[in-house]
C-alpha cells in the first residue's frame, strides 16, 4: 500500500525529480522556437517513430489509463470489448487511412492547425473561423486530464484535491507557456516510455486472479454481478447493446482521429516519405495503452462492492485507488508516475494546439495587425485564460460528477470531431469539393449532436445518464448523407 505518510514523502521527491526533467527539455525546446508557427508543430527534425511515441502519448491519456478503465469496472466485459477492443481497431484503421492525405494536403497549403487546414483546404476563412470557435469545446478534454491527474496525485499524497488541481493547473500551463511542439516532442517522447512501462505493470497486475485461467476469473466475476461477464450489460449506461458497444465505437473511433492534437501530429515530420515508420511505432505502443483498460476488472474483484474504508468509490477514483492499495512503494510510484506521464502527455497537446488555435484563427482575424506582431504575447495570455477556466471547470466536475467527468468531456469532444469529420474525409480524398456541403455536414453534425443528447431524442437518451457516443455516432452518419448529397447537388449546378 503506496498512501502511508512514508510513501507521501518519496513520492514528493519523485514529482519534483519529474517536474524537473519536464523543464529542462522544456527549456531546450522553447531556445528553437523563434515563431509562431515553430511553437505549432516545431522546427527540429525528429525522426518519424520519435513523432509516432508522441502520436501515441498525446492519443491516449489520463482517459485511458484512470477514467476509462473505472466504465469497465463498473460494467464489466461489455465495456472491454466497446473501449479496449472495438474503437481502438476503428481509430488505429482510420489513423492509417487518412493519415497521408492529411499530412500531404497539410504540406501543401502549409497549415499548423485543424482550422487552417480545412480554411486553407476550402479556400474559406469563415469556415475557418468557425472551425477555431468549435475548437472551444476541447476544454471539455482538458478538464477530464485535469480531473484524471488530481484523482491520482490526490489519493497518493493525502493531500486536498482543491490543491493539487491548483497545482497542475499552475505547473503544466506555465510551462506550455513556453514549450510548445519542440519541447512536446521530448517530453512526450519520454511519457510514453514511462506509459509502455507501466501498461506493462497493470495489465499484469491482475495475473493472481488468473490462478484458476480465465473460466475462474469469469467466475469471480461473475458471483459478484453476472452482468460483468455478459457481452452487454442492460444496467450500464454505454454498453446496453451491440448497438452502442460495436455499431457507434466504430464510428466515434474511425471519427476519433479528426482532432487536432492527433491528426496535425503528422504535420511535424519533416520527411513524409518515414510515415509508415511514425504510423507502426504509434499504434505499436498504442495497443499496449488500449489494453490497460482492463484493470477496471482487476479493480472491480478488488473492491468487489466498490467501496473502500466503508466508504463509497465515485467511478474517478476506482484506478487511483487501486494503484495505491495495489502497489508496493517501488512499483507504485513508477505507476504513478506513468499515470501522470499519460496524462500529461495529452494535456500538453490539447494545450499546445487549442491555444494556437484561439490566436490564430479566432484572434488574429480580428485583429491581424496586432496579434501578427504579438503573436507569441497573445498566446501566453490565451494559455493563461484556459488555465483559469478549466480550473474552475474541473473542481466543479471533481465535487459534483453526472457519473464521471468522461461523460461532460466526450460531449464537447465528439461534438468537435464529428463536425470535423466529413470536411477532412472530403478533403483528403475528393477532388473540386463544394464548401457549402462540407460547411454545412459540420453544421448538421453539431446540430443533430447536441440536439439528440440535451433533447433526450432516441431511447438511448432516456437513463439518468445520457451516451454521448449515440449522439454523436448519428450526427456523423448525418452529416456525412448531407455532406455528400449536397456536394453532389452543388457540382451538379457548376456542370
Amino acid at each position: 500500500m503506496i498512501n502511508s505518510e512514508n510513501s507521501a514523502s518519496y513520492i514528493w521527491v519523485i514529482l519534483f525529480l519529474y517536474a524537473t526533467v519536464i523543464l529542462f527539455f522544456v527549456i531546450r525546446g522553447a531556445l528553437k522556437a523563434k515563431s509562431i508557427s515553430d511553437y505549432a508543430v516545431g522546427n527540429i527534425g525528429f525522426p518519424a517513430w520519435v513523432v509516432g511515441l508522441s502520436l501515441a502519448a498525446s492519443m491516449t491519456s489520463a482517459a485511458t489509463f484512470v477514467i476509462n478503465p473505472g466504465f469497465i469496472a463498473l460494467y464489466g466485459i461489455s465495456g472491454f470489448i466497446s473501449f479496449g477492443v472495438v474503437m481502438p481497431i476503428a481509430a488505429f484503421a482510420s489513423l492509417i487511412f487518412f493519415t497521408k492525405g492529411f499530412a500531404k494536403y497539410g504540406k501543401a497549403v502549409k497549415a499548423t492547425t485543424m482550422a487552417q487546414w480545412i480554411g486553407n483546404r476550402y479556400e474559406n476563412k469563415t469556415y475557418k473561423f468557425f472551425f477555431g470557435v468549435i475548437a472551444l469545446l476541447l476544454i471539455t478534454f482538458i478538464v477530464l486530464i485535469n480531473v484524471g491527474l488530481t484523482q491520482v496525485i490526490s489519493k497518493s499524497v493525502n493531500v486536498s484535491p482543491f490543491y493539487v488541481l491548483l497545482g497542475i493547473t499552475v505547473f503544466v500551463f506555465g510551462y506550455m507557456m513556453f514549450g510548445g511542439a519542440n519541447s512536446m516532442v521530448y517530453t512526450n517522447t519520454i511519457q510514453a516510455i514511462i506509459m509502455f512501462i507501466v501498461a506493462i505493470i497493470m495489465i499484469s497486475s491482475g495475473s493472481d486472479f488468473f490462478s484458476n485461467g480465465v473460466s475462474g476469473f469469469l467466475d469471480s466475476l461473475h458471483n459478484i454481478d453476472p452482468n460483468l461477464t455478459s457481452t452487454t450489460n442492460p444496467n450500464s449506461f454505454l454498453f446496453r447493446d451491440y448497438f452502442e458497444i460495436i455499431f457507434a465505437q466504430i464510428i466515434i473511433g474511425i471519427a476519433i482521429v479528426c482532432q487536432p492534437h492527433i491528426i496535425t501530429k503528422s504535420l511535424m515530420l519533416k520527411d513524409q516519405s518515414k510515415i509508415n515508420n511514425y504510423l507502426f511505432s504509434g499504434i505499436f505502443f498504442m495497443i499496449f495503452f488500449f489494453l490497460v483498460v482492463i484493470t477496471g476488472l482487476y479493480a472491480r474483484l478488488t473492491f468487489p462492492d466498490l467501496t473502500f474504508d466503508g466508504k463509497p468509490l465515485k467511478m474517478d477514483e476506482i484506478i487511483p485507488t487501486y494503484v495505491v492499495t495495489k502497489f508496493s512503494i517501488g512499483i507504485g510510484i513508477i505507476v504513478i508516475i506513468g499515470l501522470i506521464s499519460a496524462g500529461l502527455s495529452t494535456l500538453e497537446s490539447l494545450i499546445q494546439s487549442l491555444s494556437i488555435t484561439i490566436t490564430s484563427d479566432i484572434l488574429e482575424p480580428l485583429s491581424p495587425n496586432f496579434i501578427s506582431k504579438k503573436s507569441f504575447l497573445v498566446n501566453k495570455i490565451v494559455i493563461v485564460f484556459l488555465a483559469i477556466i478549466s480550473f474552475f471547470l474541473s473542481w466543479d466536475q471533481i465535487q459534483n460528477p453526472k457519473l464521471s467527468v468522461a461523460i461532460f468531456a466526450q460531449n464537447g469532444v465528439y461534438a468537435y470531431f464529428a463536425a470535423a469529420f466529413v470536411p477532412v474525409l472530403f478533403g483528403t480524398f475528393l477532388k473540386n469539393v463544394a464548401t457549402k456541403a462540407v460547411f454545412a455536414a459540420s453544421i448538421t453534425a453539431i446540430l443533430v449532436h447536441f440536439g439528440i443528447y440535451y433533447f433526450k431524442i432516441t431511447p438511448y437518451m432516456k437513463g439518468a445518464v445520457n451516451n454521448p457516443g449515440i449522439s454523436a455516432a448519428i450526427a456523423i452518419i448525418s452529416s456525412l448523407v448531407v455532406g455528400f448529397i449536397l456536394n453532389l447537388y452543388f457540382r451538379k449546378q457548376k456542370a
